[in-house]
């Protein structure tokens, strides 16, 4: 199997001398089309992709930005794709947040993304310490072996179908008032009879967030399945997490932010994260504002569940609604279509 690699062209030659040489390195004796411009992009469908960003000290590529509006114009430009991202700065800003930009773009379009598809190279390269101390080796070193093992990944991954998929519902929200809840109603009686289904309500004095334990305590009481913590979310959320085929998060969106609880979850994800890799397992979200920004909550969920805890984010993972009044969102013109639509892609990523 060979990959295309989407490498726009920088605004300046320096700008991609050091991601020129890692992408030597790193892909030498791989199958790989590249393509530099924005109109390379048509006739992608259904391959291994890997979009490399080198952003100079601006944090802008130009050309990129033209890649940016095709993918955003064009919902089915790269169906049956999977990507990974390698995205190379100049200084310590802006990768990760053109990299969440990109990874939600890309997803739109119709690409799935393996979990943790992003190798991220700042300016300083410090980012890397950790994994050149394991490795033995240097920071660039360190920055060449994960684009070579993003790369592997990309080019192998095969996502699993079972049967009947176990689907786990987190959600913080009152089913009273919630159109993110309305929403999800819907969408569930058209996978019942096909997966099951476990809901979990992580209601205000349930949960409590992560304050921070020494990576060594958190790494112990991750080893015996729990949490320091304790609560719902050792005795629940936990299990229910190590049994799912995917997720579902409900997202309304909270001053352009996931709520609390949720981002108490993705928190307290980390001592069960320290000893296992979600790879396998699908994140999907349901996110509604009430005016706007509901690609910024997307966004959130990609960088934390998709690029941090390893999730893989199927194609159009998310559904993106507006809707403020409590039932609202129910009466939205063609919702029953897109809610339609949101199901059947849960079904066809998840069963046989």
């Amino acid at each position: 199997m060979s990959i295309t690699l989407i490498y726009p062209t920088p605004d300046a030659g320096w700008a991609g001398q050091r991601l020129d040489d890692v992408l030597r390195r790193s892909l030498a004796g791989r199958e790989v089309r590249v393509a530099r411009r924005a109109e390379e992009l048509s006739g992608l469908a259904g391959q291994r992709l890997l979009l490399a960003l080198p952003l100079g000290d601006t944090g802008v590529n130009l050309e990129y930005m033209r890649m940016l509006a095709r993918l955003r114009k064009e919902p089915e430009l790269l169906r049956g794709c999977t990507a990974g991202l390698v995205v190379d700065g100049a200084g310590e800003l802006f990768t990760k947040s053109a990299a969440a930009e990109a990874a939600l773009a890309l997803n739109m379009a119709g690409c799935a993304l393996v979990g943790r598809p992003l190798v991220e190279g700042t300016g300083s390269l410090v980012n890397f310490a950790v994994q050149a101390q394991n490795l033995g080796a240097g920071l660039m070193g360190a920055y060449h072996h994960a684009v070579q093992e993003l790369a592997g990944r990309v080019e192998g991954e095969i996502f699993p179908k079972r049967e009947r998929p176990e689907v786990l519902v987190l959600h913080a929200s009152s089913h009273h008032t919630s159109n993110t809840i309305d929403l999800w109603s819907s969408v569930r009686e058209k996978l019942e009879g096909r997966c099951t289904i476990r809901e979990i309500g992580l209601r205000n004095g349930t949960l409590f967030d992560c304050s921070g334990c020494p990576y060594t305590m958190c790494l112990h009481f991750g080893e015996q399945g729990g949490c320091f913590y304790g609560g719902v979310m050792r005795d629940e959320v936990y299990p229910a997490v190590r049994a799912a085929d995917a997720l579902v998060l409900l997202c309304p969106n909270y001053n352009d932010a996931l709520s609390a609880n949720l981002t108490a979850f993705i928190n307290r994800l980390t001592a069960l994260f320290r000893q296992t890799r979600f790879y396998d397992k699908a994140v999907f979200a349901i996110v509604v504002s009430g005016y706007s920004g509901g690609d910024v909550v997307a966004r959130q969920v990609v960088a934390a569940m998709n690029m941090n805890k390893s999730f893989y984010l199927p194609p159009n993972f998310a559904l993106i609604e507006t809707a403020n009044n409590p039932g609202e969102a129910l009466s939205l013109p063609g919702i029953q279509s897109r809610l339609d639509a949101f199901g059947q892609n849960i079904l066809n990523t998840l069963c046989l």
